[in-house]
């Protein structure tokens, strides 16, 4: 496999990308949660936006698997000794996965670094899709849309060292705005997907969104395992049941284009998170969401909070006043911004 392989990228380099996301309702898509609460009929809503994680495969040395990443010290490994607790050790678990001995992986992200937009994952399903075009260019099978996404999630939930949801490499493979269903069933599909927005509707509904990033990286390990902790601990089932309801609720809102529910949805979820781990926000993003429900709008962490980016969602003049508010308060962290919150149709390309 290593050897046609690099026969392949001599030939001619191979370039995927696949988008970030913005959500409500995360965590739930891990089945430490969706197995208990399987009765609820538990779901995750969630949006890929135009924040592409790109990633390039070019031959390199024979046996040798070099991976770099801006923001990241680049990194190079024989392919049996490849370190997959590093800081890009799940690029290398998914390079160790296909053998690719002899590749160079390049990545090239949007977003910023730890921003809890789903990057990571994202590349990890650009980077199965890559390894699936050689093997298509070598004659062999191409890996399937949703198995590209199944690959990238179990690959990164072995070398995480704690519990991972799927909606990210969901999000990343198929694109758009959609609600995703956990059956829990040991005979049924893993997921259902729905569609809440059509896809020639997403640019118009881009006017009712913001998307802000802190100026602090997130550490989504440290909250999501204090919620696994606690709900293992049998602590707040009440109140993730509640979390279930409100992601719903959300997702009804949206297929029915009522903003005010969805933005009551999305305000009640985020307080919900903020009792049972005040963390989530720090004062910046606490400033951000306040100001968000002063303005009749919704506001919510993106991924596990504790930093990163968070977005708001509100009628169009509504947001239009927000802008301006989150801005002012953006501006007293040097590295804090607006991100473009333009949406993606597309998901792996």
């Amino acid at each position: 496999m290593a050897a046609s392989m690099r026969k392949v990228l001599e030939e001619s380099p191979v370039e995927t990308s696949a988008p970030c996301r913005i959500d409500m309702g995360g965590t739930l898509d891990i089945s430490t949660f969706y197995y208990p609460l399987k009765h609820l009929k538990p779901c995750t809503v969630n949006m890929a936006v135009d924040l592409r994680t790109r990633v390039r495969l070019l031959p390199y040395h024979q046996g040798i698997v070099k991976v770099s990443s801006k923001g990241f010290e680049t990194a190079e490994y024989p392919i049996d000794q490849t370190p997959f607790d590093h800081p890009l050790g799940l690029m290398f678990a998914v390079a160790a996965y296909f053998r690719a001995g002899g590749v160079h992986v390049d990545i090239e992200s949007s977003s910023p670094p730890r921003s809890a937009l789903g990057g990571s994952s994202a590349a990890a399903v650009a980077l199965v899709a890559a390894f699936s075009k050689i093997l298509q260019k070598s004659g062999q099978k191409p890996i399937s849309l949703p198995k590209t996404a199944l690959l990238a999630h179990v690959l990164e939930a072995s070398v995480a060292g704690v519990p991972c949801g799927f909606q990210d490499q969901l999000a990343a493979a198929y694109g758009g705005a959609n609600v995703w269903y956990w059956p829990g069933s040991h005979q049924g599909p893993l997921f259902r997907k729905k569609t809440l927005i059509k896809k020639n509707k997403l640019k118009g509904f881009e006017q009712h969104l913001l998307l802000a990033y802190c100026g602090i990286p997130h550490e989504s390990s440290d909250v999501n395992g204090k919620w696994v902790r606690q709900f293992l601990a049998g602590k707040y089932r009440g109140l993730w049941a509640e979390i279930v309801v409100c992601t719903q609720k959300f997702a009804e809102a949206l297929a029915q284009k009522d903003i005010k529910d969805a933005c009551s949805a999305m305000n009640r979820e985020t307080a919900i998170r903020r009792r049972m781990t005040p963390e989530v926000l720090d004062k910046m993003g606490v400033e951000l969401v306040e100001s968000a429900m002063a303005n009749n709008c919704g506001a919510r962490f993106t991924g596990a909070g504790a930093g990163g980016c968070l977005w708001a969602l509100g009628k169009v003049e509504d947001i239009d006043k927000l802008k301006h508010t989150w801005e002012v308060i953006l501006s007293t962290r040097k590295e804090a911004c607006m991100l473009d919150a333009k949406l993606d149709s597309d998901g792996v390309l």
